[in-house]
Order: C-alpha cells, then sequence, then structure tokens
C-alpha cells in the first residue's frame, strides 16, 4: 500500500506541474494574441474566406451532390 502512495504523490506532484505549464502557456498565448494587432470585432487566428471562394466551394459541393445522385439513379436503374 506505501508504494500505491508513493505512486499516487508522483502522480499529483506532475499534474500539478502539467498545469502550471499550461497555465504559463495560456497567459503567453494571451499575451500575444494582444499584441498580435488583430482587427476590432475580430478574433486572432480566424480566417474568413472571400464570397467568391465561398461561391467556388458551394458550387463544387452541388457538382459533387449531382454527380452522387447520377450514381445512384443509374445504379438503381430503371423503373
Amino acid at each position: 500500500m506505501a508504494r500505491f502512495n508513493q505512486i499516487l504523490g508522483i502522480l499529483r506532484i506532475q499534474r500539478a506541474a502539467a498545469q502550471a505549464t499550461v497555465e504559463r502557456l495560456d497567459r503567453a498565448i494571451e499575451a500575444l494574441g494582444e499584441i498580435g494587432g488583430k482587427a476590432p470585432g475580430r478574433r486572432a487566428g480566424v480566417r474568413h474566406m472571400s464570397k467568391a471562394a465561398r461561391k467556388r466551394i458551394a458550387d463544387a459541393q452541388r457538382a459533387r451532390w449531382a454527380r452522387v445522385r447520377a450514381e445512384k439513379a443509374k445504379a438503381a436503374g430503371p423503373r
């Protein structure tokens, strides 16, 4: 049982160290986000697509679904 308590103690110490590391990383990320020069009203790291890019993606997706429907109709055969 003493060995179990030792292992448990070691794990608690490692968890505390990991938590401290995460907190330091969070503070560093927050500090870098503040000096990153983000535009007002926009979140740092968020990418926005242009209207043209959204249209290309939508057109490609419509074409893909049209091919899928055509394949299904072809596989189902005549009715």
